[in-house]
């Protein structure tokens, strides 16, 4: 069908004003695409299904088809049936009483009328500038100090050019209100049909079309179907898809991407182009078009990938500072460039050779580069920034739930997943909820919770486990690959063959990820499913609470084994600690920190950018897929070749992905986990937040333009917060604490330098010789035997403090083993008790909410209350006068004789009466002479 120009704004549209979202003002109001045949009864949703060639099949399927249709006409929705290219579509509409009765229902935050909804809002935050301005200018009218309205003056001119600077500056970086205009804040009250003189319910643009969308799916939901056999779960839309009934269900976009004009054009020319990277993005205009929950996504990605900023801009200082002062560096100096350095090192694995020291002397620079004196500072700066993001967000986090009605958000308002209550459909209510005070049953203990937590737990820590499998076979791998090249009688040196096996290690484990994230998800969702849990954000969070617990076991076992087990426990020549016979895995010739950055970098980089190309590639694969079914069933069903830009809206959309209703737990795993790459483990890799803030500003984009390109448009769902990913965040931020103390204490040299430096008067002369001890290799049959008839090898050095063989407690730890000890336990303690106070000053400093906004809120709920008791009074005061009327009239006729003579006076009365109540003329009349039958304020909305 042809579409028409899309409208302009009118003149008197002003976003400041006008509460409906510009997408009632740009769509091109004549799609008919959009509408009902009759060209005025909007699509709210759409539901598709093909007929199945199987017969049997398809009468099943068309009966539970028939019966739910009957439920949803029912229910007061009205529907319209078209045909395109062998697909059926339903079309559904829900009238203006479904919506009041459902959005009654669901307590929706609905905009209050405008006239409602003056304040007067106090600009707090410049309080002291106009002081100063006051006290200026009365110092200036009054005393006369010499020079003071020049300081004035010329303090005035700076603070301008600086402020029109830092405005231009701003302008390229704020969003672009020509395109997205600010939106004045309304008053919002819970919506009920006993106060709907609070709401213009008549406006077009009232219920908007992601609260219709919302409402809609809610009581597709929870509509029953036939089923073969009596069936608990017979009900929902979602089940009839499953099971074939229909192929899809969905709301629709409101035009293409290229279609001037609508909001989805708008929003992917200005905020999903990657060229608009700078930029803010325009979350009220997200947040009307996908929803809160969406819009709360790319909120907290937005922010996170702000504060990245500032903590890239530190980690590649730091690394600048640790490339300058690399020259100077003297045990580098010892290694690369001293002359006739001829180190021998034992070897590292039982079947590696001796090897020279010389050859680490690349490694021993990159050692520096993430093991130097400002990896003490970055590791404090990191869990100071991590602190400090999460109390910004939460700050920022409420003025967003303000901003966006969902302050008085409760998780008992939410009504309870169907799921969960058809479980417990033969189980008699006995609770009764104290919110909503509707009668549910509550799950037993005894015979369903505790086995299904119980099941539960017990395969988490199996999967647990085998997890840790996985990381024994990618150890395995490693010492295979050491194994292979010594048989093969490669000629590659033993520190090179060290990290070829640590690099190929790495790869193998990012594969083993990816094949258990697959197996971790299904089993977490079915067991999350047995835990019967009542609303939908309690299985959200629960099965995010399971699935990152997986995921952190799966990602940071291996990393946590480097940094933490790796190389620490293998013993002594002579003396190594075996298990089944074989010598523990030792680090690279580079150090436990090399390999440690070589792991986190590959796992890191290697995942963002496998995860980039899926989302680039793998949506186009699937709607590719997806068009060579179409046009295979236009091929086999004989129909004529489609015109493609004559599709209607609902075929255009039907071709696009489902976005699903998790969609988003993948997208906050994913930066979540990033997280933990960038704070957890940071003092082993200072340019993570650069590699993840370059990450994040191409996701914020790539996600945008992959939600409004290749899916369907998603039910707006109204969250209160981002839920349990601020917890995880929390703890997050607590562990990066820990575990880079022990990093800085343990798997760098940083202590045994620190000690040495203090020993020898600042200086790192001689350090490298005394951080390696001497073993006599007579001593090791197995390593004279490996030394064969090489006479030139008769000792060689390990890194470690031990007494030398000349000693006469040979082999023994020396003082300045437990020295250095010490200092690391002393280390943790003073690194751990610092960081933690400036983590507990930060969040002392910043409350969770400014005092402006919450005296704001304040004052909003005091003013929704005035005006619901004013209006309730003038009711109230109606009400009498209508009382007084109908008793009037049940007089007789010499009552109202013989109180004829005070007529004048009650009139007067009444009339004033009437006045305070603030009717319209035609009402007063009507109610004064008896005749108010239909004042306009009848019935619900009385």
């Amino acid at each position: 069908m042809p579409m028409t120009e899309p409208t302009e704004l009118p003149d008197s549209y002003d976003e400041r004003e006008c509460s409906c979202p510009r997408e009632f003002y740009q769509r091109p109001e004549l799609n008919t695409s959009l509408f009902f045949d009759d060209c005025t009864r909007s699509i709210d949703f759409v539901l598709a299904y093909k007929i199945n060639a199987n017969e049997l099949l398809e009468s099943d399927n068309a009966e539970k088809r028939r019966v739910f249709q009957e439920n949803l006409i029912h229910q007061g929705l009205e529907v319209e049936l078209s045909k395109k290219e062998q697909i059926y579509f339903l079309k559904i509409h829900a009238p203006l009483e479904v919506l009041r009765r459902y959005a009654e229902i669901l307590k929706l935050r609905m905009p209050m009328k405008e006239s409602f909804c003056h304040m007067r809002v106090h600009e707090r935050s410049r309080r002291l500038h106009n002081a100063a301005q006051y006290l200026s200018k009365k110092v200036c009218q009054t005393v006369q100090i010499p020079g003071l309205s020049v300081v004035n003056r010329s303090t005035k001119s700076v603070y301008s050019s600086l402020k029109g600077i830092f405005q231009f500056f701003l302008r390229n970086v704020y969003i672009d209100e020509n395109y997205f205009p600010k939106r004045a804040h309304r008053f919002t009250a819970i919506y009920s049909r006993d106060k709907e003189y609070l709401f213009d319910i008549r406006q077009d643009c009232f219920f908007t079309t992601a609260v219709r969308s919302r409402i809609v799916e809610f009581i597709l939901d929870r509509q029953r179907f036939p089923a073969k056999r009596h069936s608990d779960m017979a009900f929902g839309i979602e089940r009839l898809i499953s099971e074939g009934a229909y192929a899809a269900a969905y709301p629709l976009h409101d035009g293409e991407i290229t279609e001037v004009g609508t909001t989805r054009e708008l929003l992917y020319s200005n905020w999903a182009s990657v060229r608009k990277w700078y930029r803010y993005q325009p979350l009220d205009d997200v947040k009307e078009y996908f929803g809160v929950k969406i819009g709360l996504y790319f909120a907290w990605l937005g922010y996170y990938t702000y504060m990245l900023l500032l903590a890239s801009i530190v980690g590649v200082a730091c690394f600048i500072y640790s490339w300058v002062t690399l020259k100077n560096y003297v045990p580098v100096q010892d290694i690369c460039l001293r002359p006739n350095t001829n180190i021998t090192m034992c070897p590292l694995c039982d079947w590696c050779e001796f090897w020279n020291l010389r050859e680490t002397c690349i490694y021993a620079k990159i050692t520096y580069l993430i093991d130097n004196p400002s990896t003490i500072f970055f590791a404090v700066f990191m869990s100071f920034w991590a602190a400090l993001f999460l109390e910004l967000w939460k700050r920022y986090s409420a003025e967003i739930t303000h901003r966006w009605d969902l302050t008085g958000f409760d998780l008992h308002e939410e009504h309870p997943r169907p799921q969960y209550l058809a479980r417990l459909e033969h189980i008699e209510p006995t609770r009764t909820d104290y919110v909503t005070n509707m009668k549910e049953p509550t799950v037993p203990f005894w015979r369903m919770k505790l086995p299904a937590t119980v099941f539960s737990f017990s395969v988490v820590v199996l999967l647990i486990a085998l997890a840790f499998v996985a990381l024994i076979a990618v150890v395995v791998h490693r010492m295979s690959v050491l194994a292979a090249l010594k048989v093969d009688g490669s000629n590659m040196t033993t520190s090179k063959a060290m990290i070829l096996a640590t690099a190929s290690a790495a790869f193998v484990n990012l594969c083993f990820l990816y094949i258990l994230n697959y197996l971790y998800n299904h089993l977490a969702e079915y067991l999350t499913e047995m835990e019967m849990w009542r609303t939908q954000t309690q299985f959200d969070d629960s099965l995010t609470l399971k699935i990152y617990l997986l995921q952190f076991v799966n990602y940071y076992a291996s990393i946590f084994y480097i940094a933490f087990f790796k190389g620490k426990f293998v013993g002594r020549p002579g003396e190594y600690n075996e298990v089944f016979h074989y010598r523990q895995e030792e680090c690279s010739s580079g150090g436990c920190l090399t390999e440690l950055c070589i792991q986190l970098a590959i796992i890191m980089i290697g995942k963002q950018a496998f995860n980039t190309i899926l989302e680039v590639y793998l949506p186009m694969f699937w709607r590719r897929v997806l068009a060579i079914q179409v046009g295979l069933s236009r091929l086999f069903g004989n129909a004529a070749k489609a015109d493609k830009s004559k599709d209607e809206r609902w075929m255009r959309d039907f071709k696009l992905l489902d976005w699903g209703a998790r969609s988003l737990f993948p997208e906050y795993l994913e930066m979540v986990l990033q997280y933990g790459f960038v704070t957890i483990f940071v003092a082993a890799f200072p340019l993570a937040p650069l590699f993840a803030l370059l990450n994040n500003i191409l996701e914020m984009r790539l996600d945008a333009k992959k939600l409004l390109t290749h899916h369907k448009r998603p039910v707006s769902q109204r969250v209160r917060d981002i839920g349990v990913w601020y917890r995880i965040l929390d703890c997050i931020g607590k562990l990066s604490v820990i575990t880079n103390g022990f990093i800085i204490a343990f798997t760098s040299d940083l202590i045994p330098r620190l000690v040495y430096r203090y020993r020898h008067n600042g200086s790192l002369v001689g350090y490298l010789d005394s951080t390696l001890s001497e073993f006599l290799i007579v001593d090791s049959p197995k390593l004279h035997s490996l030394a064969g008839d090489n006479t030139n090898i008769t000792t060689c050095r390990y890194a470690d403090f031990r007494e030398p063989p000349s000693s006469t407690e040979k082999y023994h730890l020396t003082r300045d083993f437990y020295i250095i000890l010490a200092c690391r336990l002393a280390f943790i303690v003073v690194f751990e008790n610092f960081v933690a106070l400036v983590m507990i000053f930060v969040r002392w400093c910043i409350p969770d909410m400014s005092v402006e906004l919450r005296d704001q809120i304040k004052r909003e709920v005091y003013i929704t209350n005035e005006i619901i008791i004013e209006q309730e009074a003038k009711r109230a005061r109606f009400a009498r006068i209508r009382r007084s009327q109908s008793m009037a009239h049940n007089h007789s006729q010499q009552d109202l004789d013989a109180a004829s003579v005070d007529e004048p006076n009650t009139k007067f009365i009444k009339i004033e009466k009437l006045l305070n109540a603030n009717l319209s003329q035609i009402e007063m009349d009507s109610v004064i002479h008896g005749e108010n039958t239909n004042t306009g304020l009848s019935g619900a909305s009385c």
